[in-house]
């Protein structure tokens, strides 16, 4: 992984130049949702995948989530906060997939939007992303999975016992939360 560098210094003349050792075959996903209540704490809950190329757990040559990975993260969210959920996704493919699409059909809990075409400003969980690279991660080279998971659980609990920096993500975004109950679009 090629860290972020938020600040570097050299002697006046010269570039800065941030070494890094190989590359890992091994790679990290996470997926992560950013949960809004109106008068309650923002909540944010996220899961880890880990993948390498001998890893048993995942399909050969996955290298991301499959749409069965989407489908239990809502899964769990509507678990631990015990009320309907309004998802509001960006356009990844496996977002978009029958699967997922069937699934959501089939449980009335659960309401899925897309977000336009190109527009991550809309997507409150970009700003937690932002955050982490500028925090956690920032000038750091990690020498191994285990090390950046370590330092990436670390700076989501950061986030997680902060729900005012949840909700700036969301106040980033310019979008709001009404108090209306949602009801699921006719024809979806």
């Amino acid at each position: 992984m090629t860290p972020p560098t938020s600040r570097t210094w050299s002697r006046q003349g010269h570039t800065p130049v941030v070494h890094v050792r190989g590359r890992s075959r091994r790679r990290v996903s996470v997926a992560a949702l950013c949960c809004y209540r109106p008068g309650e704490r923002s909540r944010l809950i996220y899961r880890p995948l880990f993948h390498s190329a001998f890893d048993s757990t995942t399909p050969a040559g996955r290298r991301s989530f499959a749409w069965t990975d989407f489908r239990d993260l809502p899964i769990a969210a509507h678990r631990q906060l015990g009320a309907p959920l309004v998802l509001i996704w960006d356009n990844l493919n496996t977002h978009r997939a029958a699967s997922l699409r069937t699934f959501i059909a089939e449980h009335d809990w659960i309401t899925a939007f897309h977000l336009p075409p190109y527009a991550p400003d809309l997507n409150p969980v970009e700003g937690i992303w932002s955050l982490l690279r500028r925090s956690s991660q920032a000038n750091t080279a990690f020498n191994e999975p285990g090390q950046f998971v370590r330092a990436l659980r670390r700076g989501i609990r950061k986030i997680q016992y902060s729900s005012n920096l949840i909700d700036g993500c969301l106040t980033a975004t310019g979008l709001t939360i009404t108090n209306h109950a949602t009801t699921r679009p006719q024809g979806q």
